[in-house]
């Protein structure tokens, strides 16, 4: 049935000179799938991991202790106007070489390029999530806070319980529009050679010629990959909106 599917896109498709005979190869088309698969993968745990390092930065960068903020901001501002792909360079190629030769070889490194991709994009995206939660932070009536110590709430306890999911709520398009990016810039892992589907698809392409083809299929994925993160952003915006703000 799937053969048969896929006999007929490829006719479909040769008629208006596109070429996908490659899916009727296992060999070409496992990795390719598979790389769609890797491809979600980074997203799905940079995603996750990007929210969490931002509400850390965020909290040290409104905690209001100089000797926490200063070097948090520091490393915000280095993180966020420095290209990404620097970024993964340095880490792969610097970070991760001194790691191999402290632990004896890169057979004994925990870390791989997967690993890596991840490491860079949460902390990338998680400095810049910060200064739109920090920005969320301070959005917060002050009447708020002072309500929220009046209670007997620590500074500490002011933060994780009020602030913050007021601070979520606040800076979700701007969130959102970052974790779109974020998506986006999981093609980066090519650069060091994870199997991701750009990379996948350039191992076909530099053995069939079908580059407007793949390029095509690279398109369609990412455009569903943001479009699911930005439909998600936009309910969750509609289900957590507050009545009295923002009306």
């Amino acid at each position: 049935m799937i053969e048969s599917l896929l006999n007929a896109f490829i006719a479909a498709a040769k008629i208006i000179g596109l070429n996908y005979s490659f899916l009727l190869s296992a060999y070409e088309r496992g990795p390719w799938l598979e790389g769609i698969g890797i491809t979600i993968g980074l997203a799905l745990l940079s995603i996750v991991s990007s929210l969490l390092v931002g509400i850390v930065v965020a909290s040290l960068l409104t905690s209001g202790k100089p000797w926490l903020a200063n070097p948090t901001r520091a490393f915000v501002e280095l993180t966020r106007n420095t290209p990404t792909l620097v970024q993964l360079y340095c880490a792969f190629f610097v970070l991760n070489m001194l790691i191999n030769q402290a632990v004896g070889g890169a057979q004994n490194n925990p870390l791989s390029a997967f690993a890596w991709v991840v490491i860079v994009l949460s902390l990338h995206y998680g400095a810049i999530h910060a200064e739109a939660l920090r920005a969320g932070i301070e959005a917060v009536p002050k009447v708020t806070r002072e309500s929220a110590l009046s209670l007997g709430f620590s500074r500490s306890e002011s933060l994780r319980y009020v602030e913050l999911p007021l601070a979520m709520r606040f800076a979700l398009p701007s969130l959102v529009n970052n974790l779109v990016n974020l998506v986006k810039s999981t093609a980066l892992g090519s650069a060091i050679a994870v199997g991701e589907v750009t990379y996948a698809s350039l191992m076909i392409w530099t053995q069939r010629d079908n580059v407007l083809e793949l390029m095509i299929f690279i398109f369609l994925v990412y455009g569903i990959l943001t479009l699911l993160v930005a439909r998600a952003g936009s309910w969750l915006e509609t289900h957590l909106r507050m009545p009295g703000y923002g009306h």
